[in-house]
């Protein structure tokens, strides 16, 4: 058993012989968890060197050779976004030889090549056919034949700039032995045979061939091309392969980093700011608000996705870059995972709306059955005017959650450039491929069998490690800075409920940034430690479920209902771990800043104050903590409804910029405004679970009557009566 804490939180005389206020909040500390300080610190130093890593791979736009394979280091974006053509180049990238600049589609240029590879059981694949970088997607000629050839170089005297204008044709200055190797689709030229369309700035051939062009090539001799509809789909599934969706998922977050910034960073700073202001002047109000403001965004945003999803409305996701063929349609996997979210969203709108008719229906049942529910909504209410009092007093706390937030803003720039220069870290390779096939060298003067092969972007198995290593860092350091600002809050409120609630001289002044003192000075190993807790528990949740997703892909898993619901048993339980974990590591981390004990020993204090006063706090915080949580969701609704509204912008839907879905986008919008919302609400938060902690210690040492708790919380909290009446 724990000795008392009342006498040393409460009043305490110091070494003059006056009586001083605070207690253990000022006094008999010392540094705690000190070996996690140093484990969290040594992570940091790992941080800055893995991240080195990605942006001395990622960044730099130069090139260099070294044993003759074509090794780049090129500009993240770009390397997410465009292909490789034959020499190995990257699409638009400008420093290219020859110099790529605009230069940003692909395109394949022998239609034989595309049609085996994607023949079943063919040893040829499609990135070792032959291709080339182009303005825009050749089309065939209505009355002749069209002609697509290799960069001009050798005896060909046309600058880039020449061959684009003649749309990359020079076959009439071949000579005739380029012309036979050209007939045999060995190049220099190929024929324009296929119409194609920009997909994702890939030339993706349409297998429906020009009968005029077809006929003008076998008119002059050439080899037989095979038309199957193989074509089309070898060039779609290499499109909307799971690494390339990834690729376009990641340059997504690069092209719409100001979509980032407004609405991850700046708009839930407002709104949250905006929040609490409301709590502070209409605590009374704020509940129905906040029910029906949830309600209205949750439904906003199933809608945008209903509409980007293409099932209301004309304003589905297109992989087609530009102007097309109203009659051409093309899918791509980005248009399926918007569907499934929406399908998702649409269950968590229906379960939420239900749940608020239901919550509304119990509030204003004014009957005899439901009063002890009306009584802790009552409850609740009379806690957030008592946090709203506190945050009135501390004016500090309303502007103190902007400190971390530029912290966060700070680390997340940081982080996010670094994350996609790790994910472009890639080097490019020339593949090993044993495959019979030719193609004219210009230079050389002559057909050449030995360097068909393609080009693709290695990445090492130790990149795979780094980058999870960087999203492991990227979540302990959010949860760490969130923990920080938790504590400080918690720290300024004991500081206001032991002092009676008096301003001055009893709270220290400046109590905020006193309290960050001494989180600074005593307590940094031990928030370290909590928040290293929870991202070791998450990041095993993620271990398990990614394994998880790979058996059922593999067909490992067990169909029945038995590993149904083994399957569904686990996750719940280790759902419910996390948010224990969660709960008593906010719980600990008051106390630590009341006692200025370790995690560990201030855990335990948290739980068994919590376990002797259940029912007073179950009232309390079950309806209090929804609501809470129903206002971080309302800030991070928002920020995910401007982000629809800013991606669906010219800007975004067209040309360069143009982004393959607003799925992720948007989705790290939700996420950056519920971390902004959770550094600003947890002001209410922690200021109700402090002062409810700090209610339960006081009772328990004044024989189950509060000595410093404001009125309004003992008539809240300390009606014995009621507490048998719950009981019974």
């Amino acid at each position: 058993m724990r000795g008392p804490l009342g006498a040393v939180i409460g009043r305490y005389p110091s070494s003059d012989g006056t009586t001083e206020i605070g207690g253990i909040i000022r006094h008999n500390r010392k540094c705690r968890d000190i070996v996690f300080l140093v484990i969290f610190i040594a992570f940091w130093v790992a941080m800055i060197v893995n991240s080195s890593f990605g942006f001395n791979q990622g960044n730099p736009l130069r090139i260099k050779n070294e044993s003759c394979k074509h090794l780049a280091k090129l500009e993240m974006v770009i390397l997410l976004t465009y292909g490789l053509d034959y020499k190995g180049n990257l699409c638009g990238d400008k420093h290219a030889h020859p110099g790529l600049r605009k230069l940003e589609l692909k395109y394949w240029l022998n239609p034989n090549q595309v049609y085996q590879s994607g023949v079943k059981d063919s040893q040829f694949k499609l990135s070792n056919a032959r291709s080339i970088c182009l303005w825009d997607c050749p089309i065939p000629s209505e009355d002749s034949l069209n002609w697509v050839c290799d960069y001009p170089e050798g005896d060909i005297r046309l600058s880039m700039r020449d061959w684009i204008n003649r749309n990359y044709d020079y076959y009439e200055f071949l000579t005739p032995e380029m012309r036979n190797t050209s007939l045999q689709l060995q190049g220099p030229c190929y024929p324009v045979i296929f119409p194609s369309v920009n997909v994702y700035w890939s030339c993706q051939f349409i297998a429906r061939a020009s009968n005029i062009s077809l006929r003008h090539w076998q008119q002059m001799g050439g080899v037989n091309i095979n038309e199957d509809m193989v074509i089309d789909k070898s060039i779609h599934r290499s499109i909307n392969s799971r690494s390339s969706v990834l690729k376009r998922y990641m340059a997504d977050i690069g092209k719409s980093w100001p979509v980032l910034i407004v609405c991850g960073g700046m708009l839930p700073l407002f709104l949250s700011v905006i929040w609490l202001l409301m709590i502070r002047h209409f605590v009374s109000a704020m509940p129905w608000i906040t029910v029906a403001l949830f309600n209205i965004l949750i439904i906003t945003v199933t809608m945008f996705y209903y509409l980007k999803a293409g099932w209301i409305g004309n304003d589905a996701i297109s992989p087609i870059i530009g102007e097309h063929d109203p009659y051409i349609n093309v899918f791509g996997r980005e248009l399926h995972h918007l569907r499934a979210v929406a399908i998702l969203m649409t269950f968590i709108m229906v379960v939420s709306i239900l749940t608020s008719i239901a919550i509304v229906r119990r509030i204003l049942m004014a009957t005899s059955v439901l009063k002890a529910r009306a009584k802790r909504l009552f409850c609740a209410s009379n806690c957030l005017q008592v946090a709203a009092k506190v945050i009135g007093e501390v004016q500090a706390l309303i502007i103190f959650p902007i400190i971390p937030y530029a912290i966060l803003a700070i680390f997340y720039m940081f982080w996010i450039s670094a994350a996609l220069h790790l994910f472009s870290s890639g080097q490019v390779v020339k593949n090993n491929c044993n495959t019979n096939c030719c193609a004219y060298d210009l230079v050389a003067k002559k057909v050449n069998c030995d360097g068909c092969c393609g080009y693709s972007i290695h990445y090492t198995p130790h990149i795979a490690v780094a980058i999870f290593f960087h999203l492991f860092g990227g979540y302990w350091a959010t949860q760490f800075f969130i923990a920080c600002s938790s504590t400080v809050i918690a720290g300024s409120v004991a500081s206001y409920y032991w002092a009676r609630g008096e301003t001055s001289p009893e709270i220290p002044f400046l109590p905020v940034f006193a309290s960050m003192k001494r989180l600074i000075r005593y307590n940094l190993g031990s928030v370290a430690l909590g928040s290293l807790v929870v991202s070791f528990v998450e990041s095993i949740r993620f271990i398990l479920e990614s394994i998880r997703r790979k058996l059922k892909v593999a067909g490992v898993t067990s169909d029945g209902w038995f590993g149904k619901i083994g399957n569904h048993t686990s996750q719940g339980c280790l759902r419910c771990v996390e948010w224990t974990i969660k709960s008593v590591n906010r719980n600990a981390y008051i106390m630590i800043a009341i006692t200025g004990k370790s995690f560990f020993k201030a855990s335990e204090i948290a739980t068994e104050l919590i376990m002797n006063n259940i029912l007073r706090i179950g009232k309390v915080n079950v309806i209090g903590d929804v609501i809470l949580f129903l206002g971080k969701l309302c800030v991070s609704l928002s920020s995910a409804v401007f982000g629809f509204l800013m991606l669906d912008t010219y800007k975004y839907r067209a040309a360069h910029n143009k982004i393959s879905s607003p799925l992720l986008p948007v989705l790290i919008c939700w996420a950056l405004g519920y971390v902004v919302a959770t550094l600003f609400f947890a002001v209410v938060e922690m200021s109700i679970d402090t002062i409810i902690l700090s209610f339960c210690q006081d009772s328990e040492e004044h024989q189950g009557t509060a000595q410093y708790a404001p009125p309004l919380l003992i008539e809240t909290l300390g009606d014995q009566n009621e507490m048998q009446r719950l009981t019974q």
